[in-house]
Parts: C-alpha cells; sequence; structure tokens
C-alpha cells in the first residue's frame, strides 16, 4: 500500500503541522508534514498521545512564558506556565487575540483529548463548544467554602459537572476537604471526584549561601491578603526594634497600598526572579495572614525552598505545606475582632488603632518570634521534594494518563 494511503487509514484524520510532533510518537521510520498532511516515509509504529490543552477563562490579561521570567505574576498564573510548560500543553486564554507560540486564542478544536478548565465551572458550556471530544478536568485555586460565591458558581454547573464526569483538581488536602463538602452539598459526589496536585515550585530554587539580613522581612503577597495587618504589625515591632525594615512586593494584580510607614520599602509589582532574591536574603518572609487563608500559598512553598522561614498564621493550608510549629501561630479572637472593626479602613488611618491595640499585646506574638529568631533561634527550611516541579509534573502525567 503507498505509504501516504497507509498512513490516513491508519489515523483517520489530518493532522495540523502544529500538533503532529505532539501527537505522534514514531518507533520505526520517519513521519514528515507537507501541506498539513502527516505522511509516513515508511510504515510505522504509531502511538496517539492525547493533545491537553489549559483554558483560562478569568485571567487579567494573557500571559505566557516569557511574561513569567520577565513581569509580576500571579501564583495561579505562574502555576499555569510551570505545569503546561512542562506537560507540552497548549494554553488558551478567553483574553487572548494572537497566538503567541504554544498560547492560544480560544478556538474550535476537536483534536483536543483533554482540558484543563482553570478556577470557574461557568466556563464549561464554552469548553464543550470549542473542544467537544475532551475529557474535562476543573483546577480549582480559591477557597471553596460550602455556600460561599464559588460554591455558588460551582453548584450553577452541577448538571454539566455530571454530564461531562468532570473531575475535579486540588492544590492541597486542606483545600480538597473544603470542595469535595462542597461537591456533596450540590449532590454531584456520585459522578465528580476530587483529587490533590500541589503547585510546583522550579527544581532549581534551592538556597545558594546568600547572607541573611536579620534586620530585614519581606512580604510578597497580593495585598488584600493580609498587607494592611502586616503594616500595622510591623508599626509595633519597629518600635520595639528599631532597626527592622519591611521590604513589600507585589505580585501585579491587585493595586498595593504605599503608606508612609518609616522602614516600609515598597518595591511594586517584580518578576519572580526579583522577589527570589529578596527572600533569599531575609530573616523571614513577614506574612501574617488570615484574612484570605491560603489553599496552598506559593510563597510559603518557595521560600521553603530557598531556605527562609515564613512567620504566618496557622490557617488554610499554611500547615500543610510548611509543616514546622515555629513557623506557624495561632488565629486569635482578637486577631479577628480587630481585622472585623478596621478591614475596610486604609493603613493611612490605621496608626492609632493599631497602637490601641498594641498596648493589649494584639502583635505581642509575632514580636515575640522575630526577637527569638533574631537572637539566633531562627529555622532553615530546606526545599520539600513533594513541591518540585519534576515530581509534581509526574503527577498531573498521572492524573491526566498522559
Amino acid at each position: 500500500m503507498e505509504a501516504r494511503s497507509w498512513w490516513l487509514l491508519l489515523s483517520g484524520v489530518l493532522l495540523r503541522p502544529r500538533l503532529a510532533c505532539g501527537l505522534l510518537c514514531g518507533s520505526v521510520g520517519e513521519i514528515s508534514c507537507r501541506s498539513g498532511v502527516a505522511i509516513a516515509s515508511k510504515p510505522v509504529a504509531v502511538r496517539v498521545v492525547t493533545a491537553v490543552l489549559f483554558y483560562d477563562p478569568l485571567c487579567l490579561r494573557p500571559y505566557d512564558t516569557q511574561t513569567l521570567q520577565q513581569q509580576a505574576l500571579g501564583g495561579t498564573e505562574a502555576t499555569v506556565v510551570r505545569i503546561a510548560d512542562a506537560l507540552g500543553a497548549l494554553v488558551a486564554q478567553h483574553n487572548r487575540k494572537a497566538a503567541a507560540g504554544r498560547y492560544l486564542p480560544p478556538t474550535r478544536d476537536p483534536s483536543i483529548g483533554c482540558v484543563v478548565v482553570n478556577r470557574d465551572s461557568r466556563a464549561l458550556p464554552a469548553v464543550r463548544e470549542l473542544y467537544p471530544n475532551a475529557r474535562v478536568f476543573l483546577w480549582l485555586h480559591d477557597r471553596m467554602r460550602p455556600g460561599s460565591r464559588r460554591a455558588r458558581w460551582l453548584a450553577s454547573t452541577a448538571g454539566l459537572l455530571r454530564a461531562l464526569d468532570v473531575r475535579i483538581i486540588c492544590v492541597s488536602d486542606t483545600q480538597r476537604e473544603a470542595v469535595e463538602a462542597t461537591l456533596r452539598r450540590i449532590e454531584v459526589d456520585d459522578h465528580v471526584r476530587a483529587c490533590t496536585i500541589y503547585n510546583a515550585v522550579e527544581d532549581s530554587l534551592q538556597p545558594d549561601g546568600s547572607p541573611v539580613d536579620e534586620r530585614k522581612l519581606v512580604f510578597l503577597s497580593s495585598p488584600n491578603k493580609g498587607l494592611r495587618f502586616a503594616l500595622d504589625a510591623f508599626r509595633e515591632m519597629r518600635r520595639r526594634m528599631p532597626d527592622l525594615r519591611l521590604v513589600v512586593g507585589n505580585p501585579g494584580y491587585k493595586a498595593g497600598e504605599r503608606a508612609p510607614i518609616d522602614g516600609a520599602e515598597y518595591l511594586g509589582p517584580q518578576p519572580q526572579r526579583r522577589m527570589h532574591t529578596e527572600v533569599r536574603t531575609a530573616l523571614c518572609t513577614f506574612a501574617p495572614n488570615f484574612v484570605i487563608p491560603e489553599t496552598f500559598g506559593l510563597v510559603f512553598a518557595e521560600s521553603k525552598a530557598l531556605g527562609t522561614p515564613v512567620l504566618t498564621f496557622d490557617c488554610g493550608a499554611a500547615r500543610e505545606v510548611i509543616g514546622d510549629d515555629r513557623q506557624l501561630l495561632p488565629v486569635r479572637t482578637g486577631h479577628r475582632v480587630y481585622e472585623m472593626l478596621l478591614g475596610g479602613c486604609p493603613s493611612r488611618r490605621r496608626a492609632v488603632p493599631a497602637r490601641i491595640a498594641a498596648s493589649i499585646g494584639l502583635f505581642d506574638d509575632l514580636c515575640d518570634r522575630i526577637r527569638l529568631w533574631r537572637s539566633g533561634q531562627r529555622p532553615v527550611p530546606t526545599p520539600d521534594p513533594r513541591f518540585r516541579l519534576s515530581v509534581v509534573a509526574r503527577r498531573w502525567r498521572e492524573v491526566l494518563s498522559l
């Protein structure tokens, strides 16, 4: 049989050149692409590999590998880039107008065999139309308490979750427990299963022996994750330890405050490489956040990989990711009452309430822990193999059956 005819009978499809390399692995012979048709020069043993696509329906602006390397980028988007690149997967973004390598505008493509929807199940109707032959996964990054706004998003698509037999991917066991409670509440848990795949840290991220400045703290999370409380606490810490300084970075997707506080330095949005440089030389990553508990906390995992301890509250996935009591403090009723009363107040107006709160000991735990670490009892964490990109990518291949 003529080679061209043999190949077409074997595949039953015409492969576009951009997908041929991703879909075909030949053990014998060669495959070339001419005029959009894959042609075997001689009979080959071919293994068909599912084409994987990550679909982001919520990103504020398009992003890709170059964005991660050169610009500020949120933890969710950074993780999408790392995992998609590790898997050689395509990425479609709802607001992308032009292709950039594997990063594409949404286009109907029946050849896609597996779609991972990022964050929002309300995109499922569009995904079903765009990728009609794909198995569908839903990758959740946010808190999902039963009855919450995001739980209502999930409930609004309960029928499609069941019809498409969607599998949900969570970023921690802590988050997964809440997601499974929501699935039970909306009565789809008999069809829809959830599993955990941790967010990834580059394998190359590790301590490099940089000297530690015991006067320096860093806050590198989104400002809505407790920055105002952190600044209030820092005011009091600096009152007791006048040489302390706080370096504040921002992943860039929310505007941060720049309250004029002695010792506070505001970097603004920065690429992750610059953030890592700041973390390496800090006494600790200062993350006293209980306002929006982390479902994973990439800043926790990256600080751990860099050999820098984190000082945070024991809520969300902090204990699961950090795994060290020395870096965790209890959230007290006073903390919650204080933030409930002042949560909407900008930092420039919180100095007097913060001073009153300090007088009754609200920030004592944080101050005492920093003083202890400065006295020579600072923990020295090491990279956690659970979060290595190579390990996490292998777990993704298992879950996606690649």
